[in-house]
């Protein structure tokens, strides 16, 4: 088998621990299939020598000749060593990881690269560079022509797979963004995700409530009654889940159902709300969970942790979150490798 697109790996903020993970991860897979890092050159270069890795600088049109073996670097504007080294948000960080931001998901929208598997970036350095940055699923959601909330946010690692109803918002206004048309949307890009993850199957998907206990039968608020369920039973009526290719449950307390997918006795869960989510997610799959954007026209993956300025500064950057990023991105788009 021949591998033939790139991956596309914006590396995040310069002075965060991205490039450092970018590298050593890239190191363990570009073997079997091309990898390209965005960022400073210059620093992802001095970075590659360092830790031995052949690498080579080439321009975006070029990707599709990288080739296996070698790192290709793809120049997104350079930073001053200074910034790097304040380890902190800065307007020229910010200024820097969104154009290499950028520049990947126009290579990867070009059919030029593989997937797009992102790196850590700095919400506040964006913005104080003067831009109106929400996050990266959100970014990418609108350069592709899309409503924030027409894409999921989910979290994929070996004990849970959960998607996300809604993303980064405040808690005050969950009950109101709690809407059928969002449980939908995340259940099918959800199940979705199954089949390609479990294509000989079981694909058992899991619902939880807003609210305690799954609302109580209304006793703690009515999302489950009027909003959740009603949706549930909207989709039992699809032919994936009538046919039984799909097994669906819900809503039911978020508590439980977590427990269950730590047990195995789940493949997935839809939650409703970010820190719902993630709490599981970091507490079962910590290193191994990965960030994964459904509902663009091209796969999107990430590390799920952030900048971690302490750990950049201390050279001690754990790459196994990239790592997972990049076989994630591999494993869902395995139609891609030619013979």
């Amino acid at each position: 088998m021949r591998a033939s697109l790139p991956l596309a790996v914006p590396v995040g903020d310069p002075a965060g621990v991205g490039p450092q993970v970018a590298v050593r991860a890239a190191r363990k897979v570009f073997e079997s299939v091309p990898v390209a890092l965005f960022g400073d050159a210059a620093q992802l270069g001095e970075l590659a020598m360092r830790a031995g890795v052949p690498a080579r600088r080439v321009e975006a049109p070029e990707l599709a000749g990288l080739g296996l073996g070698t790192l290709g670097i793809v120049d997104a504007g350079g930073v001053e060593e200074a910034v790097v080294q304040r380890r902190a948000p800065s307007v020229e960080g910010g200024q820097q990881q969104l154009a290499a931001l950028a520049l990947a998901t126009s290579v990867v929208k070009s059919g030029a690269a593989r997937a797009l598997v992102t790196g850590p970036t700095s919400k506040a350095a964006i913005v104080s560079a003067g831009h109106d940055f929400i996050g990266q699923t959100e970014y990418l959601a609108r350069r592709c022509g899309l409503a924030d909330d027409a894409v999921t946010m989910m979290f994929l690692g070996p004990k849970l797979r959960v998607a996300l109803v809604t993303t980064h918002l405040a808690i005050a206004d969950l009950p109101s963004a709690i809407t059928s048309a969002r449980v939908v949307r995340s259940v099918r890009h959800l199940g979705e995700a199954l089949f390609k993850l479990y294509p000989r199957g079981p694909r058992r998907l899991t619902v939880a409530g807003l609210n305690p206990h799954a609302g109580e039968a209304g006793l703690f608020g009515r999302e489950e009654i009027e909003v959740i369920a009603p949706a549930l039973h909207g989709l039992a009526r699809e032919a994936a889940f009538a046919a039984g290719d799909l097994v669906l449950k819900g809503p039911e307390p978020a508590e439980s159902v977590f427990r269950a997918a730590q047990r195995g006795d789940i493949e997935g869960v839809v939650a409703m709300f970010h820190d719902q989510a993630t709490l599981a997610s970091k507490l079962l799959d910590w290193g191994a969970a990965v960030n994964t954007t459904w509902g663009l026209p091209f796969v999107r993956t990430s590390v799920d942790h952030g900048v971690a300025y302490d750990a950049a500064r201390a050279d001690q950057a754990d790459a196994e979150g990239m790592l997972a990023a990049m076989r994630m991105a591999i494993r869902l788009t395995r139609e891609n490798d030619a013979d």
